[in-house]
């Protein structure tokens, strides 16, 4: 069990952030597992042939993710200094982590070992750089794809919490984050599969980084360390319903957008090649393309190369439009 005190301060510096980088963490552990993790299935199933077919060596990535007890460092996925952060910045940052704090990160009992980190140790500014570029890749063949609708569920749970918090204060909004979190007289006690003890520990006016994680789920990971805001990540709501296909939300669209548009739209639930698109649909691949052409023009499908892999995703903006849609057709 581990138990944060609060102060008025504490509160008042309480916040959100989304982390891309912190999603590569823990999607990793995922992908080394995925018969534990089914609710990720259909990401993982998809996913794990594209980085076969790229051959992207993600062992470094892999040792500095392991599988309790031992313990992420924390200066692989700091906690963000901003709101909405990217993963350009947060890679940034990786980069710039002086070499002491590599090495005080790489040096308790529970940290991570292997020939590789040992490498990351004896240079870490060499290390540190190679990190970035293999998250960098990692990132384009497996969660770019998928970042606009992840990012819709986050913001969502976001503006969610934000009005828990007007309408029934901290009390409201620090009690439903998880099961294993509660608040109660100034504390939050969070309950961790290793434990804790130590006593209750001050957040010393820094508040607490609330980070809601897609990769997180189904427990909470805590940072509690000098040199970083106190952190709290946890599973957005809706994470079951992440993966579900809404071609249903096609006709509403069709008056605004043609059928054809808005049938490829909705099938855009998950990244898909026009090859794939086109089998689903019936519509002929070129038709596919053409049609694609011209959603992407009108900035609601973006084209991600993965290897020999051309995958299309809806964009944030598509995301607000189907979302509005299905509203519509509910209240209609």
């Amino acid at each position: 069990m581990l138990e944060l005190e609060f102060t008025a301060r504490d509160l008042a510096r309480t916040r959100f952030a989304l982390s891309p980088l912190w999603e590569v963490v823990a999607s990793v552990r995922i992908l080394r597992n995925p018969d534990e993790h089914r609710l990720y299935r259909p990401w993982s199933d998809r996913v794990r042939p594209r980085l076969a077919a790229a051959g992207l060596d993600r062992s470094l990535l892999a040792d500095l993710v392991p599988d309790p007890p031992r313990a992420i460092p924390i200066f692989v996925a700091p906690p963000p200094a901003t709101p909405l952060s990217d993963l350009k910045v947060e890679l940034a940052v990786l980069r710039a982590t002086p070499a002491e704090r590599v090495r005080s990160g790489l040096g308790g009992k529970r940290a991570p070992r292997s020939a590789r980190i040992d490498a990351l140790l004896e240079d870490p500014h060499r290390g540190l750089a190679e990190l970035a570029e293999l998250v960098e890749e990692y990132w384009e063949i497996a969660l770019a794809p998928y970042w606009p609708r992840m990012r819709s569920l986050l913001e969502g749970d976001v503006l969610h919490r934000a009005r828990l918090l007007a309408e029934g204060g901290a009390d409201r909004l620090l009690n439903d984050l998880d099961p294993a979190v509660a608040w109660d007289a100034d504390t939050l006690r969070i309950r961790h599969r290793l434990g804790g003890g130590g006593g209750p520990q001050r957040l010393g006016g820094h508040g607490l980084l609330l980070v809601p994680s897609v990769f997180a789920w189904p427990r909470v990971f805590s940072v509690t360390a000098p040199a970083w805001q106190p952190t709290l990540r946890y599973p957005p709501r809706g994470i079951a319903t992440l993966w579900e296909r809404r071609t249903a939300v096609a006709q509403p669209l069709a008056a605004v957008l043609g059928r054809t548009r808005a049938q490829l739209l909705a099938e855009l639930d998950l990244p898909a090649s026009t090859t794939d698109l086109a089998r689903r649909t019936g519509i002929t691949a070129g038709g596919v393309s053409q049609h694609l052409t011209a959603l992407r023009t009108a900035g609601l499908v973006d084209a991600h190369r993965t290897g020999r892999y051309v995958l299309y995703t809806r964009t944030k903006a598509a995301e607000v439009l189907l979302a509005a849609a299905e509203r519509g057709g509910r209240e209609g």
